[in-house]
């Protein structure tokens, strides 16, 4: 396995590459966990090298985030990457990628002005600006993102199809904690007894996707109030930045419940901002 840093390196590696393997991505900003070795499997099973990028980009955190104290374990990560089957980490230095003249960025409309769009703005703008350029660094034939961080993925999708990268997005399935839990790097932050009440989300999410099989329940207000109650049963000090059920494709509101309706949401939990999402149907 390669360990690279710079990105004229990992570009002239994978113009070398490219000419007769195919190259799977697995953007990350470190501090892996099963979730990610998941996606680093999903990649591997679909192409014939895989690249593992590791850079928390600093330009997707907003001012009052916690970029400075995100957590870190890089020698831990290659060697998790290694077993995983990953054949390439390249963890590109800050200075390099945005140089201090640095003056471009890739902007998404529409679908990025909601939910996390609308709760952290910027957050997006930074997301795609530092895909794009490691679509640009590592030429891909496919990358892979988790479905935890659904809406990203979505704009991630739509800004490969305005802009005609030649990549396939590959979207892979959340994976969770025994509790149901989503697998997340920020997990870390929690103690085993506020752990259990960070589980409320899942709760949450399943109780409403039961009330909508089971109970032909398809108001969205009504799961939304339910939710609520749920959470704040389970965590009292739970505060919910937003409960969305919106379509799958587009991200927009809906009132009713179809077979295409997915629910997202964001809670802090202990002061820890946590996100996830079920299909409702």
């Amino acid at each position: 396995m390669q360990i690279i840093r710079s990105v004229k390196k990992m570009q002239k590696l994978a113009r070398e590459l490219s000419r007769r393997k195919t190259i799977g991505l697995v953007p990350t900003m470190g501090y892996l966990h099963e979730g990610h070795l998941s996606l680093i499997k999903k990649a591997k099973a679909q192409s014939d090298i895989v690249v593992v990028s590791i850079f928390v980009n600093p330009l997707q955190f907003g001012p009052k985030e916690d970029l400075t104290k995100y957590p870190r374990d890089e020698k831990g990560d290659i060697a998790r990457i290694k077993k995983a089957g990953g054949d390439i980490v390249f963890i590109p230095r800050r200075e390099e990628l945005y140089d201090s003249e640095f003056q471009t960025y890739v902007e998404v409309e529409n679908i990025t002005e909601t939910l996390e769009g609308e709760s952290r703005p910027g957050h997006f703008r930074g997301v795609t600006t530092v895909v794009a350029k490691l679509f640009n660094i590592v030429r891909p034939d496919l990358a892979v993102f988790g479905q935890k961080d659904y809406q990203q993925a979505a704009v991630i999708k739509r800004m490969v199809k305005d802009l005609d990268f030649p990549i396939k997005i590959v979207v892979a399935p959340t994976v969770r904690e025994k509790s149901g839990l989503a697998m997340s790097s920020r997990n870390k932050y929690f103690t085993p007894e506020q752990k259990k009440e960070a589980v409320c989300l899942y709760v949450a999410l399943v109780m409403a996707k039961n009330m909508v099989r089971k109970e032909r329940i398809r108001d969205t207000s009504k799961l939304t109030a339910e939710m609520k109650r749920v959470i704040g049963e389970i965590c009292p000090t739970a505060e919910i930045d937003y409960i969305a059920f919106t379509d799958f494709d587009r991200l927009r509101p809906v009132k009713s419940v179809d077979k295409n309706t997915i629910c997202s949401m964001a809670v802090r939990v202990h002061g820890v901002r946590l996100i996830d999402n079920m299909m409702m149907r």
